[in-house]
């Protein structure tokens, strides 16, 4: 009976002596939204007061929902811009801005433009227009990568095929 007592009381021992790690399940990267505004207003600039980003599974936007503040997901603003960060966008959007002017311009329905997506918001006396900017940023790093390697793939293939070139065309001199 002694020979089990001790063998728990090295495992208690051992048990306790290992050190509590706290495992982080919100790792990695997040999809992101920069939203770069430009004015187009005959009375000159207005500021952001505060934006909504509402997320749509439907192309009419039929479904909008507001992107909900769940640790880091959310949408913020300050005078000039706007950026969302979330762990995962619906495939359309629509963006609503209230400005210090005392209006809320609402936009056209987007598209998700890539994982980090631009996008350049004209302020019009009526609404917003917005257009995705495209960036090579925008897309996937695993898809960067992969296009980096078939082009490393190309150039090699272009030089071994020179080199192969030049040596049967000495030898045929």
């Amino acid at each position: 009976m002694t020979k089990y007592k001790i063998l728990l009381l090295f495992f208690i021992l051992i048990s306790l002596s290992l050190p509590a790690h706290v495992a982080f399940a919100d790792t990695g990267p997040k999809p992101t939204m920069q939203f770069e505004f430009k004015q187009a207003l005959p009375d000159g600039q207005v500021a952001i007061m505060s934006g909504i980003l509402y997320e749509c599974k439907q192309p009419d936007c039929s479904d909008a929902t507001p992107l909900a503040e769940a640790g880091p997901q959310r949408i913020t603003c300050d005078t000039l811009s706007c950026s969302a960060l979330s762990y995962g966008f619906s495939p359309y959007h629509k963006l609503e801005i209230q400005f210090l002017d005392g209006k809320t311009r609402q936009s056209n329905i987007f598209e998700t433009a890539g994982f980090d997506s631009r996008y350049t918001v004209t302020i019009r006396p009526d609404d917003l227009l917005v257009e995705a900017q495209f960036s090579l940023t925008a897309l996937p790093p695993t898809i960067l990568i992969l296009i980096a390697c078939l082009c490393a793939l190309v150039v090699i293939g272009l030089i071994i095929g020179l080199i192969i070139f030049i040596i049967r065309r000495s030898k045929k001199k």
